[in-house]
């Protein structure tokens, strides 16, 4: 658990100091950024950190197109922080890949939870009983290696989309509800975030179906969860 490096990109000077002293106080390594640009120097450093912690509001470039540059070459998890608690910033940064989100003024307690959440998730791989390779159409799944093929082509997932596929493959046939999700794949203080499944199934459904609009692999059930079927 502790010992992970994690990147802060934030220009206020105090929210650095904040968050620095928590993430080490709870055993955390840290790196800190102010701008976009040197968030990149850090990220293109030999220490690549295991988590970026993303203010919005930067000079230069935003946390929105830091994030987005940051999504063409890398999954690592990201946090997003913003002083604007609407939810309109809420769901471009989870379009644009961010695993997790923090709304300013924050308590200490609240970041490492959600840091911890988010961490949780990038490390753990859970299998399907006896199984360590699934084949359902043109979706296949090797559980050893995290590897998703998508009609023969490579694609890659975040570790929050790849444990919500992999959550709903290991359940094929069934319905799974909004609620047991949020639970298995995010933590039990997520119950209710409807919204951050709905953009990460967004997310995960562009990248695996050939028509998101229209999803095959991944069915709604109204007013209920979602289901992987048996057969395609």
């Amino acid at each position: 658990m502790a010992g992970e490096l994690i990147l802060v990109v934030d220009d206020e000077p105090r929210y650095l100091r904040l968050i620095r002293f928590n993430l080490e106080a709870a055993g955390y390594r840290v790196a800190c950024a102010a701008t976009g640009d040197e968030a990149f120097t850090a990220l293109a450093k030999k220490d690549f950190p295991d988590l970026v912690i993303l203010d919005i509001m930067l000079p230069g470039q935003d946390g929105f197109e830091v994030c987005s540059r940051i999504r063409e070459v890398s999954m690592v998890p990201i946090i997003m922080l913003t002083a604007r608690g609407g939810e309109g910033d809420k769901v471009k940064g989870l379009r644009l890949g961010a695993d997790d989100y923090v709304v300013k003024p924050f308590s200490a307690q609240e970041l490492l939870a959600r840091v911890e959440a988010v961490l949780r998730r990038a490390r753990l791989v859970e299998r399907p009983q006896g199984s360590t390779f699934l084949a359902l159409g043109d979706l296949h799944m090797d559980f050893a290696t995290r590897q998703v093929i998508v009609k023969g082509r490579e694609v890659r997932l975040s570790p929050t989309e790849y444990r919500l596929l992999q959550y709903l493959v290991a359940n094929v046939g069934k319905t799974v509800t909004q609620d047991e999700l949020l639970e298995k794949v995010w933590g039990a203080s997520y119950q209710g975030e409807h919204e951050v499944l709905r953009v990460t199934m967004w997310r995960l459904r562009q990248k695996v179906e050939d028509d998101p609009q229209h999803p095959r692999v991944i069915a709604t059930v109204p007013g209920v969860g979602y289901l992987v079927r048996g057969s395609q």
